[in-house]
Parts: structure tokens; C-alpha cells; sequence
């Protein structure tokens, strides 16, 4: 290409790009000045504030519980033997009285009948024993057989008549075995786990099933002595009168769920466990439809009414690390922070003050944790 032309080509280029440019910042002071030529100012950020006085709040106390039945029972038999049948299945609702296991009876059977063949011939010694000291005795009256002969006669019977109680005695334990062999549930309510099948040998210890009597149900759960000072010590004293103080509790499932039916808390030991520092309570549940079982873990709720204290709402205190502040507002509309103390229970969206504040301080609720130190808050 020949230079000169070159040149040319570079000229317009440059001339080019220079125009554009200049098109872009015309545009710019345009729309600059079309928005009045001053960039936005920043608006004041607003809060929300309270002023501190008392009320009332319930405050719900949660304590980890397992659930147990009112009556259960473990089955386990009392007779050695091979299992032949179980009557029942897992989950099961069963009655007072239903069978449950049998066990082969015809060992204790044979023992019942031997039993009862050795009464009977017992019994029959026993007869002519007494016949023959009545018979001994009416001939000492009669000065025919010497003393010796009837006391003799006399022993003999008494002999008889012990023997005839020992066969009893045996006849009917072997009667009580027999029944063993046959296990009945003893009260009313939902078979747990069966480890055993027909066919197993059993023996007295080993574990069958259990019953759990589930019309009703304990949560048993611990409390720390000082929660409950107050309501604990006048327990011990008076049980009955100081439980009928206490409000419904609810019971909470692992998945946060709450049972239906409310309950009461009907025992708190009489004794603090040395390791622990706590009392053992149990609450009632009702359990008409057999919702709950035994062995259910969850969380029992006491609603407890603190009277007279300083609420706030929990956003309008700060966590500072080991510490809990809030931020009052000062005479020059200003945010100041406050340390202050707080009770370990919340009602899940209110606190309670216990010192830092006091009645009739303004503290900033909404926003509290956007809040610099010494910022204005009301304008």
C-alpha cells in the first residue's frame, strides 16, 4: 500500500473513534443534568423502639422425656418347657385375660395326676387311721386297751392327716404349674417386641414380650431442684395439694409435633438425686386411641406465669459473644448500648429482663442488630 494512503485510511480511523467518544460523554451530561445535577443522598435508616415496662409472660420449661405405659408388665414364664404356640402379634391390642403364649403342658399335666393318685391314697390311710383311733379310744373308755395303745392310735391318725396336707400341697403346685404353661396377659394394653417363636425351649427369665398397659401414659422426665424450688419443697411436704397447682403440660414428639391431649403431672419424688440435682417427675397423658406408645422420646412442656417482669422481643437484644445487650435511646435521640440480663427461658419470641434497663427506658427493637453505637434512631 502506498503510504500516503495509508495514512489516510489511519486518519479516519482516529477521527472515527474521536467522535464516537464524544458522542458517549454528551450523552452522559445529558442524563446527568436531566437528574438535576446532584447524585442521590443516602435516607436515614428507621427504627422501631419501645419503652420498658412490666407485664406478665408464660414461659414454657421443656424437659426431654420417655414415655411409659401406666402398667407394664414384662412376660416372662415360670415353668420350664418347650414354647408350642404364640397367640399374639406385635402391636396388638389384647384384654386382660387373653392368652398370650402356651407352653407344652403335658409334663406338668402327668405331675398334677400323680399328685392327685397320691392324695387319694393318702386320704384313704388317713380314713382308716381315724377309725382306728375312734374304735382305740372307745375301748380305753371302757378300760379294755391300755393308755400307750391310744396315744399310739392317736399318732397314727395325726400322721395320716399330715400326709394328707403334704399331698394337697403338692396336687395343687403341680395344678398352679400346670396352669403356668398357659401365660395370660395380667392387664390390659399392647404387646411390644416378641423375641421368641414355637418351638423355643423357655425357662423362668426368659423374656417373652411386654404388655404395655397404654390407657394411659407416663412421661417421665428430671427437673432441676432449683426450677421448681418453690412448688418442689411444698411437694414434698403436702404431694396431692402442691400437684394440683401445677398447669396442663403438652408433650412435644421429636418431629415438633404436639400431642393432642393435654396432661397432668401427678408425681415428683420425694428426694434429689445427689449426682444430679434433680427430682424425677412423671406427667399424665390420656391415651384413648393408643397414639402413644412406650419407649416414645420427646419433650414435655410446662407453661410457667412469671408475673410482674420486663418483656422485650428477642430481636431487639444483641448477642455480643458472652454477652446479651440492648440499645437505649438517649435525650439526644441517639443509640447507646446497654448490657444487660436475661432469664434462660423464652417463650419463643419474647424475653425477660432481669437487670441493665429499667422501667420507662426507650430501647430500639426492629433493626437492633444494624445499629452503630452513638447512631441517631428517631428523627
Amino acid at each position: 500500500m502506498h503510504p500516503i494512503w495509508g495514512n489516510t485510511v489511519r486518519n479516519k480511523q482516529t477521527i472515527y473513534h474521536m467522535k464516537l467518544r464524544n458522542y458517549f460523554l454528551l450523552a452522559g451530561v445529558v442524563l446527568f443534568a436531566a437528574c438535576g445535577g446532584n447524585l442521590p443522598e443516602t435516607a436515614p435508616t428507621s427504627y422501631q423502639t419501645m419503652t420498658i415496662s412490666k407485664s406478665d409472660i408464660v414461659l414454657p420449661l421443656k424437659y426431654s422425656a420417655t414415655l411409659k405405659g401406666t402398667s407394664d408388665v414384662t412376660i416372662m414364664p415360670q415353668v420350664s418347657g418347650q414354647l408350642m404356640e404364640v397367640c399374639i402379634t406385635e402391636g396388638r391390642q389384647v384384654k386382660k385375660g387373653d392368652v398370650l403364649f402356651r407352653i407344652d403342658s403335658r409334663n406338668a399335666q402327668l405331675e398334677l395326676e400323680s399328685a392327685e393318685a397320691n392324695l387319694l391314697a393318702v386320704q384313704a390311710q388317713e380314713s382308716s387311721a381315724k377309725l382306728e383311733y375312734e374304735s382305740t379310744k372307745n375301748l380305753f373308755e371302757k378300760g379294755i386297751v391300755s393308755r400307750y395303745m391310744l396315744e399310739s392310735a392317736e399318732n397314727s391318725y395325726k400322721q395320716a392327716q399330715a400326709s394328707v396336707a403334704l399331698c394337697k400341697a403338692t396336687a395343687d403346685r403341680a395344678r398352679v404349674n400346670l396352669s403356668y404353661c398357659t401365660i395370660t396377659s395380667p392387664v390390659a394394653g399392647v404387646i411390644g417386641s416378641i423375641p421368641v417363636f414355637a418351638g423355643d425351649q423357655v425357662s423362668p427369665g426368659t423374656y417373652l414380650t411386654m404388655v404395655s398397659g397404654n390407657a394411659k401414659m407416663y412421661a417421665e422426665f428430671s427437673v432441676n431442684e432449683s426450677v421448681l424450688e418453690e412448688r418442689a419443697s411444698a411437694d414434698i411436704k403436702d404431694n396431692g395439694s402442691a400437684l394440683a397447682d401445677f398447669p396442663d403440660v403438652t408433650f412435644l414428639f421429636k418431629s415438633g409435633n404436639e400431642y393432642g391431649m393435654k396432661g397432668r403431672i401427678t408425681s415428683i419424688s420425694g428426694t434429689v438425686d445427689r449426682t444430679t440435682g434433680a427430682l424425677t417427675c412423671k406427667a399424665t397423658f390420656p391415651n384413648p386411641d393408643g397414639v402413644l406408645y412406650s419407649g416414645i422420646q420427646g419433650t414435655v412442656v410446662i407453661p410457667i406465669e412469671v408475673q410482674g417482669v420486663m418483656v422485650v422481643p428477642q430481636n431487639a437484644v444483641v448477642r455480643l459473644q458472652d454477652k446479651s445487650l440492648v440499645y437505649k435511646v438517649g435525650p439526644d435521640s441517639c443509640a447507646y448500648s446497654a448490657i444487660v440480663s436475661t432469664v434462660g427461658i423464652s417463650s419463643g419470641r419474647d424475653l425477660v429482663i432481669t437487670s441493665g434497663i429499667e422501667v420507662g427506658d426507650e430501647i430500639v427493637t426492629e433493626g437492633a442488630n444494624n445499629v452503630v453505637e452513638g447512631q441517631k434512631v428517631i428523627f
